[in-house]
């Protein structure tokens, strides 16, 4: 039993190193990038399992040795590969360029080449584990999965207390502590790990420090003259700076025409920047300066509807309910789910003060749907513009669903407001249109077109959507609050996209993604040229060009519009793709390196010796061990989108799903080394998989939309309840196959093809999220369970564990 708590401390700092690696990515560069961690921790795990596999023998008769050894050596490449990681001058925006491209993928191939070592080190100490407790496998990989579920949790906690840059030096005294199991060398090994942690942890607080890069849009205010940063928060959310600089200004869509109609320009305001990026305006001490607010794009509303009772979605720091309120909104409820935002609203932030409440003003910090289906007959229902990307589960506010939900929380006249960038690619709007075609066709309405008023500016764009269709007054005062304003209608039925050229104030050409050209001469608004068609459900232009699919609480992917089937396409195109579209692509590409690892992984028994193989059947093994890779991360995935829909947060879904599916794995790994019967045991757990799964295909949705209203603490626990049958279930088979393999050759070639096969499981898994929905990640996770119980490894009679199980004694 000594080698089981050291695995569990290695097993809890590699998944800490694992999410700190995926933090640093999403502050110092693009979360997008965080998927090569992944890619790299299991690439390492493949590789340890095929490299322990083809010397068994020399591994073996060194076991002793080595776990003395592999604690410094864990500790000091982990410091190693991080401060690599931090020196590396990858730029993501040269990646983009064809011209600048090519230097870029050496550089990513650096980051391989820093980070491999230490996840390969990791995964060689975990199959040693395996392979030197063969009689005991269940409780070996229960305290694999312990410590993983640990360290899941252990980082969650230190994101409160520490920056994102600093979580890797305190992870760093796990990997040494390990050392003290290591039995007759534990003293030369404890003075080793100890070294390598003092050389380390120096190395990581005087050597090249991580900063964020200079291509986030908070780089430059954090380095004009005289910028200040009032405060910083960590939270799993995300790494939060409060910055006084001199170009923070009220962030929103103003008319160019504001001053000659005597509206000032928008106050000085303090930037609150997440992971590098804005995400709100916060107030300066003093009155509320609203003098801007009848010239900003969002008004029009306000105009059609006067003093209307209003829901805000997103306060924006607490500029969007004074806007709102100078407006002529009367009662108001504003809902800011971001716990930061919502303290600073509530208590203020370093120098910025709470907002001031009347009587008639409420914030909340609940989720859009727990007010959408109260039917409180709102007169307005504002989306603020900085909503969707405050934060990665607001895109479940874009559904056709929750739109729907809108429509039914309105009065019969009222009016749903919902905003869209158009600066990257206008299809976005197109794309919004056809999601809200879909939640006006939920509703029952059959004229779609008649609902709807679109209407921009050259950044940005307002969809207005009512129960009712819009009146001929409601649009006449539409086009000529527009009109006043220099803003633009780009659709109200009956609109006339042709003679409204003439009158253009913002010219949006249409532009074809596969020339590169414009495809019209002139003054252009390619929003009006393919509206009415996109909501009569034509294929027009951008339909066929993009994926305009309407986003639905199945498919929760708003930024999603590339057709990846035409990658040569992409590619050509890629220095004009938006970022919020890489990731996709990023995928692709760590899918295509985990296919080519699996695949040489697979064909690691044909190096094998021929004594080895001999006698011993390959194809049901690998069938095996490769679905349970793939099939446990199609769950997890599932399980952790719709977390993330319950709890209204992604970060937390993810830490919560993954330390519960965990701890209750190693449970059910605990309990395999007591049962006898192992193809019985995984029937009974493919059918406990099946039955869930069958279960959350049609009650997970409404259970997430339910439970919005509960307090944190009891959605946490309903969802730990619900993961923990899944997870104890997925336990099981991993366990229960290595217990029935033949010979020491083929438990660590098992243990590295299923983690080869978890590499290629999270970018397949998120493609098909991307591209199919949940409910597709979902049938595959059941499919790929079924696989493996029709391909388990089942013996007849003994085990042949003779030879091995002589060896282990020895070590033991």
């Amino acid at each position: 039993m000594r080698f089981f708590w050291p695995l569990f401390l290695v097993s809890a700092a590699a998944v800490g190193v694992e999410t700190a690696l995926t933090r640093y990515f999403a502050v110092a560069n693009w979360s997008d990038y965080g998927y090569w961690v992944i890619s790299i921790v299991m690439v390492g795990f493949a590789l340890s399992g095929a490299v322990l596999a083809l010397g068994h023998g020399a591994f073996h008769r060194h076991a002793q040795a080595l776990f003395a050894v592999l604690p410094a050596l864990l500790t000091l490449s982990a410091a190693l590969g991080y401060s690599g990681t931090i020196i590396n001058p990858f730029n993501p925006l040269a990646l983009q360029n064809p011209d600048t491209y090519a230097p870029q993928l050496g550089l990513i191939a650096l980051y391989y080449a820093a980070l491999l070592p230490f996840f390969f080190l990791t995964g060689l100490y975990i199959s040693l584990c395996f392979a030197t407790n063969a009689r005991r496998i269940g409780a070996v990989y229960a305290a694999d999965l312990f410590g993983a579920g640990l360290g899941s949790v252990l980082v969650l906690g230190l994101m409160y207390l520490v920056s994102p840059f600093a979580l890797i030096p305190w992870l760093l005294p796990l990997l040494a502590l390990a050392a003290l199991g290591a039995g007759q060398y534990r003293k030369r090994a404890g003075a080793a790990a100890l070294a390598a942690l003092l050389a380390g942890e120096l190395l990581l607080a005087l050597g090249p420090q991580a900063e964020i890069s200079q291509y986030k849009p908070v780089y430059a205010p954090l380095h004009t003259p005289g910028a200040r940063v009032l405060a910083s928060v960590n939270s799993p959310r995300g790494a939060y700076l409060l910055l006084d600089d001199f170009t923070e200004r009220v962030n929103t869509d103003i008319s160019n025409d504001s001053g000659m109609m005597g509206y000032p320009s928008p106050p000085r305001s303090y930037g609150l920047y997440r992971d590098g990026a804005r995400i709100a305006s916060l107030p300066m001490p003093g009155p509320a300066q609203t003098g801007y607010a009848p010239g900003a794009l969002d008004a029009l509303p306000y105009t059609l509807r006067p003093h209307p009772r209003t829901l805000l979605i997103g306060a924006s720091g607490g500029e969007r309910v004074t806007e709102t309120l100078a407006l002529g909104a009367g009662p108001l409820t504003a809902l800011e789910p971001d716990p930061v935002l919502y303290h600073a609203l509530r208590h203020g932030l370093a120098g910025s003060p709470p907002l001031a409440l009347a009587p008639d003003v409420r914030i909340f910090d609940d989720n859009p749907r727990v007010f959408a289906v109260s039917g409180a007959g709102y007169d307005v229902i504002d989306i603020s513009a900085d909503f969707l990307d405050e934060a990665p589960a607001n895109v479940y506010a874009f559904s056709a669903q929750a739109f729907a939900a809108d429509l039914g929380a309105l009065s019969p006249q009222g009016v749903l407001s919902v905003p869209v960038s158009i600066q990257d690619f206008p299809a976005y709007a197109l794309r919004l249109l056809a999601t809200m075609r879909e939640a006006l066709r939920l509703r029952g309405v059959a004229d779609p077109g008649a609902h709807v008023i679109l209407y921009r500016s050259a950044w940005n764009a307002r969809l207005l959507v009512s129960p009712a269709p819009f009146s001929a007054a409601d649009i006449a005062a539409a086009a000529k609050w527009c009109g006043d304003r220099s803003f633009d209608i780009s659709y109200y039925q009956g609109f006339d996209a042709v003679a409204a050229r003439a009158n253009l104030y913002n010219d949006l050409p249409a532009v074809s993604f596969q020339t590169g050209t414009m495809a019209a001469q002139g003054d252009d608004d390619s929003l009006a040229d393919e509206a009415p068609g996109i909501l009569a459900g034509q294929a027009t232009p951008s339909a066929q060009a993009f994926d305009l699919r309407p986003v639905t609480d199945n498919r929760p992917a708003f930024y999603a519009i590339l057709r990846l089937n035409d990658l040569p396409l992409l590619l050509a195109r890629l220095q004009i793709l938006p970022q919020a579209e890489i990731g996709a692509l990023v995928n692709l590409a760590v899918l295509a390196q985990a296919v080519i690892i699996a695949a040489l992984v697979l064909l690691v028994p044909l190096a094998a010796p021929r004594r080895e193989r001999l006698g011993h059947p390959v194809l049901r093994p690998a069938l095996y061990f490769s679905a349970l890779g793939l099939g446990f991360l199609f769950m997890e995935l599932f399980a952790i989108e719709r977390a993330s829909l319950a709890l209204d947060d992604r970060a937390m879904g993810f830490s919560l799903v993954l330390g519960a599916m965990l701890v209750a794995s190693g449970l059910g790994s605990f309990v395999s080394g007591r049962i006898g019967a192992a193809a019985g045991a995984m029937r009974l757990a493919w059918l406990a998989v099946a039955l869930w799964a069958g279960a959350m295909l049609w009650l997970s949705g409404p259970l997430a939309l339910a439970g919005m209203g509960l307090p944190f603490g009891l959605r946490a626990a309903a969802i730990v309840a619900l993961i923990a049958p899944l997870g104890f279930a997925m336990g099981l088979p991993f366990p229960l196959g290595l217990r029935q393999l033949r010979g020491e050759f083929f438990l660590p070639w098992a243990w590295g093809l299923n983690g080869a096969f978890s590499v290629v499981a999270t970018p397949l898994a998120n493609l098909l999220l991307r591209a199919v929905g949940l409910h597709a990640v979902l049938g595959g996770g059941v499919l790929l369970y079924t696989i493996a119980a029709l391909s388990f490894p089942a013996l007849e009679g003994q085990f042949a564990w003779t030879p091995f199980l002589k060896r282990s004694a020895a070590v033991d």
